[in-house]
């Protein structure tokens, strides 16, 4: 380090906190030091099991390990980036027991899709096609927003949110019905786009759409109405700006 970044980093003002050195701590220490220092802002080099370990603790001083990815990185031969992402918290083994027990699990899926949308995203920016590039990114952004909102809303699993927290299943279900309704959402630009043109609009199928909503055969559909055909129709707003 001293010989080959040092200098860069003292130019970037990132050793400003550590009085411009960078402190080298044997593991049972650094664990301690990790313990105080849970508002983060530090960077960490280590070798691989200390950094298994240390990066667990850190997860679990937050309240879950569920919250941790590993992701390692390199570059090929002709300087393209090479990127893979994992779940740092293993395999679960023994709520995967418990689950072919036939028991009720609440696995925090977090650390599992950041890796899996991290995967997707690197793939998304090596691909070509900048139309399928930016409906990856779309849908990966959709489903960090939705699961990070479920997670504070108190909606999340029981590792986060106690006892009355959604079980594996529920969690899930709770993430496939928040997509349903935000990704819609995310394509309206697309939509507002393509209908510029009114001629290019099917009026047979919008009546039909308005006959579908209006439950009653009146004529008129009433609020009631409405936000039942909004919910169906995946375009319902959300508070909290969702």
């Amino acid at each position: 380090f001293d010989k080959d970044y040092k200098d860069k980093f003292l130019e970037k003002g990132l050793l400003e906190n550590c009085h411009n050195d960078l402190q080298h701590l044997i593991s049972d220490a650094a664990t301690m030091q990790i313990i105080r220092w849970t508002k983060g802002g530090f960077g960490m080099a280590a070798h691989n099991y200390d950094g298994d370990m240390l990066t667990d603790e850190i997860a679990q001083v937050h309240r879950s390990p569920g919250f941790i990815t590993s992701n390692l990185l390199g570059k090929r031969e002709d300087g393209v980036m090479i990127k893979e992402f994992e779940a740092s918290h293993g395999t679960v083994a023994d709520m995967w027991e418990a689950h072919l027990r036939g028991e009720e699990t609440s696995l925090n899926p977090l650390g599992m899709v950041e890796a899996l949308i991290g995967a997707m995203n690197h793939s998304a920016l090596l691909h070509g096609d900048p139309e399928a590039r930016s409906s990856i990114m779309v849908f990966t952004e959709t489903m960090r927003a939705a699961i990070h909102h479920l997670m504070v809303s108190g909606e999340g699993t029981r590792d986060l949110c106690g006892p009355d927290g959604r079980t594996t299943e529920q969690f899930v279900d709770s993430v496939a019905e928040a997509l349903d309704v935000r990704m819609p959402l995310t394509k309206q630009d697309i939509y507002v786009k393509a209908f510029e043109d009114e001629s290019q609009i099917d009026m047979e199928a919008v009546k039909a759409m308005f006959d579908d909503l209006d439950r009653d055969h009146s004529g008129s559909i009433s609020f009631e109405e409405f936000a039942k055909g909004i919910r169906r129709l995946g375009i319902v707003p959300k508070k909290h700006g969702f």
